[in-house]
């Protein structure tokens, strides 16, 4: 099980949209990203920044699995209407690097 972050932005004056859109998704979607190996996907939204954390079994395989999935297309291509950088599924990403984890470090480390 991987633990994935990631950092998408908004377009200016859609965080209403995103909001609405992201409420519920649909029933083929959810489908599409559990037999994709993702057990939970939580975002978060400050102004048009949003924050990502995947939990999934293989976030690689499972991107080069949604990539050419017809639901995710249509999903991508409603996103990209919303987001400034399109997601083409075309990187060998690991999202956002991870720098510190309380859980990690439960001592406090050292001083720097």
């Amino acid at each position: 099980m991987e633990t994935i972050a990631l950092n998408t932005r908004l377009k200016p004056g859609k965080e209403a949209d995103y909001d609405r859109i992201h409420a519920s998704i649909a029933p083929e979607l959810h489908a599409a990203l559990a037999s994709a190996g993702v057990h939970d996907w939580r975002i978060w939204r400050s102004g048009r920044e949003l924050f990502h954390v995947v939990q999934v079994e293989d976030y690689r395989a499972m991107r080069r699995q949604l990539a050419a999935h017809p639901v995710n297309i249509t999903w991508q291509a409603r996103m990209a209407e919303l987001l400034e950088v399109d997601d083409d599924y075309s990187g060998d990403d690991n999202g956002i690097t991870q720098v510190w984890s309380f859980a990690q470090d439960p001592a406090g480390g050292t001083d720097a």
